[in-house]
């Protein structure tokens, strides 16, 4: 009888063991499963926030590229036109091969009108002044179109900053050449030498 309720009360033993066990292993089978889905839940919302953070790139390179895309091709004409402005700026002041030919004219047909039959005065104004004043024009000329280029340069917008400096020099350039072919033509700072009485 000892042995029978010994063996009873081990099997009663052994099965609310297993019970405990159970209980424990049901208890613990939800809370992993919860744990499992918050996990995957987890995963999931940082894939979708990489994949998010991923197409945010590729977007804004996308922006960029078409950003620089754009203008790039205005952006060469600019600056393109800037560089001319300044040189044809530095060349109004310098004198062209243009101002040498019209010179050179206006000297051949002030001989040919005063050849023999012109006053000294007449000379002068005929074969001096008006080839002067003929390269004070071509250089005026230059100097207007370099003006003209690089204020149209300044005025459009999106250049960068070396294209408008440019632009800028071929403006002051223009402008001092202007000033300075105008004075000419008008003998502002020189006047034609006058003949002896």
């Amino acid at each position: 009888m000892d042995t029978k309720t010994t063996t009873e009360k081990t099997g009663e033993s052994a099965e609310s063991a297993e019970g405990a066990e159970g209980a424990k292993t049901a208890e613990a089978a939800p809370a992993e499963d919860t744990a499992v889905v918050v996990l995957d839940k987890q995963a999931d919302d940082l894939t979708d926030d990489a994949a998010d953070a991923l197409a945010d790139d590729e977007d804004d390179e996308d922006d960029l590229l078409s950003d620089e895309a754009a203008p790039a091709s205005s952006g060469i004409g600019g600056a393109a036109a800037a560089v001319v402005s300044a040189a044809l700026g530095a060349v109004a002041l310098t004198g062209t091969w243009t101002g040498k030919v019209v010179s050179e004219r206006e000297t051949l047909v002030g001989q040919i009108k005063t050849s023999g039959s012109g006053t000294p005065a007449q000379q002068i104004s005929e074969i001096y002044g008006d080839a002067w004043h003929g390269t004070a024009v071509v250089n005026g000329v230059f100097s207007l179109v370099a003006l003209f280029v690089a204020v149209l340069v300044l005025i459009l917008p999106g250049r960068p900053a070396w294209v408008r400096s440019v632009a800028v020099a071929g403006a002051v350039l223009g402008g001092l050449g202007l000033l300075l072919s105008a004075g000419t033509y008008f003998d502002l700072f020189l006047s034609l030498p006058t003949a002896g009485s």
